[in-house]
């Protein structure tokens, strides 16, 4: 029996870790009649005919987008297991197609998990407010103001995908109530992973620690505004690993100036990274991180390991665990 003819795409420069290591390449190969050459947009066309008995591609960061011309070119490609996790820039020509995809956004979203998972426990020490007050008075009274502790407290979600969920399975290992607001969250949902199913403005009110995971679609554009940042409460913290488009920048931006008690923490901002002239540069109480929330280093490997996983259990016939279909992609992040 032949096996089944594959490819590589990606323009992804191993800067942050390699994907695909020599040793999960040889196991695709080991799988599979692996096409030897990595293939992306600036040289599709010269390996158009090797191309065409492609029924499989194996992906990572930067795959192209198709266009007909490449359906064209491969008329019996049957799925794309793509290493990484948000599909938004090319999958949508895939699913017209009915090209099977799968992502690697569960494994992509634990990183991220970790991070908030570690900015929300130093939140709750009164972290980085005590710092920001140490480094102004050089008196060890600036942790003197009331900090809540990570016993009892209530963290609040906005979005309960991929990252939300790995973050509430890390909090089952702390004494904190979590909260969310999503209107796809179901309460039989709710209920497994023992949430609160809250409005939007609740989860402000209501929270220490507030964290962003809204998809990014059009309708959540600049869905969160000064009336929510204003309603955070004493010392609380918002946390933003989702994206920036969610945010109307200039409410947060006033807000902030506006109760130095607060602290954002910002992984993502729109545009990413802010223009030079951004308050988010000055402001003491607003930390920016260059979009370093995701997949990272080693870790990488995971992903190429899920689509590996996940394109056994295609051969072998079993339901895929990690497939984004048209629904699926409605509501992605």
């Amino acid at each position: 029996m032949s096996k089944i003819k594959a490819a590589l795409f990606h323009n992804y420069p191993a800067v942050d870790g390699v994907v695909y290591p020599k040793a999960t390449l040889a196991k695709i190969a080991s799988l599979t009649d692996f096409y030897p050459e990595r293939i992306d947009a600036d040289n599709f066309d010269q390996h158009l005919e090797d191309l065409a008995e492609v029924e499989v591609i194996f992906a990572t960061w930067g795959l192209m987008r198709f266009e007909e011309r490449h359906f064209q070119a491969m008329p019996k490609l049957k799925a794309v297991f793509y290493a990484a996790g948000n599909v938004k820039a090319f999958a949508q020509p895939l699913l017209d197609h009915d090209v099977i995809l799968v992502s690697a956004w569960q494994a992509n979203a634990i990183p991220v998990a970790e991070m908030c998972l570690s900015q929300i426990l130093l939140s709750l020490r009164g972290y980085f407010r005590s710092v920001r007050q140490y480094n102004q008075t050089k008196h060890l009274s600036a942790k003197s103001y009331y900090r809540p502790g990570v016993y009892g407290e209530t963290i609040g979600m906005l979005g309960m995908g991929k990252i939300g969920t790995r973050t509430r399975q890390l909090l089952n290992d702390y004494p904190l109530k979590v909260i969310a607001y999503d209107p796809f969250l179901s309460d039989e949902r709710a209920k497994e992973l023992d949430i609160e199913s809250v409005s939007l403005m609740a989860v402000f009110k209501r929270s220490a620690v507030v964290l962003n995971h809204i998809p990014d679609i059009a309708e959540t554009r600049g869905v969160l505004n000064a009336e929510h940042f204003s309603n955070l409460r004493e010392g609380a913290t918002f946390i933003n690993t989702g994206r920036g488009a969610q945010i109307i920048e200039e409410d947060l931006i006033r807000v902030m100036r506006e109760r130095p008690d607060l602290t954002a923490l910002l992984d993502v901002t729109d545009p990413e990274p802010p223009v030079d002239a951004s308050p988010f540069w000055e402001l003491p109480n607003v930390i920016n991180s260059p979009h370093i929330g995701g997949t990272i280093g080693d870790e990488v490997t995971r992903l190429s390991d899920l689509a590996i996983g996940e394109f056994e259990r295609w051969i072998a016939g079993k339901p895929l665990t990690q497939q984004v279909t048209a629904k699926v992609f409605e509501t992605m992040g």
